[in-house]
């Protein structure tokens, strides 16, 4: 029996599993495959260039839209296509335009509608579970 082989991903997967843009990334990194225990090290151990990407960017629409708090939607409805800085985010935290302000209020409502339904669905699931008297 021959040995178990890595399982390898693609540049793309492991740039998403890191929470980086990809294009910011070295070439190697860019240009090669990445196995799990290699992104597993990556993750306990980070090399300067991804703990610079993380703390400076640019970004990914996902990071993006966490740090404004704001859906990935609600970016895209706003026209922001290309990833931002650190401090590109932070001065749009510090003075947010009016589709910021709108988006998040979006987002809040949603994120509240959410919680209702999970507590609706919860108590029906409880009492589903209760037996009958």
């Amino acid at each position: 029996m021959s040995p178990k082989k890595p399982q390898e991903m693609k540049p793309s997967t492991a740039a998403a599993k890191l929470d980086v843009y990809l294009p910011a990334t070295p070439e190697e990194f860019r240009t090669g495959t990445v196995t799990r225990d290699e992104l597993a090290e990556l993750q306990r151990n980070p090399p300067q260039w991804l703990t610079d990407l993380r703390r400076e960017g640019p970004h990914p629409r996902g990071v993006i839209a966490a740090r404004l708090r704001v859906s990935t939607s609600g970016l895209a409805r706003a026209g922001i296509t290309d990833p931002l800085t650190t401090q590109e985010i932070a001065d749009l935290v510090a003075d947010p335009p009016e589709w910021l302000v709108r988006e998040r209020q979006t987002f809040e409502e949603v994120r509240r509608e959410e919680r209702r339904l999970e507590s609706r669905d919860a108590d029906r699931r409880a009492a589903a579970a209760r037996p009958e008297a």
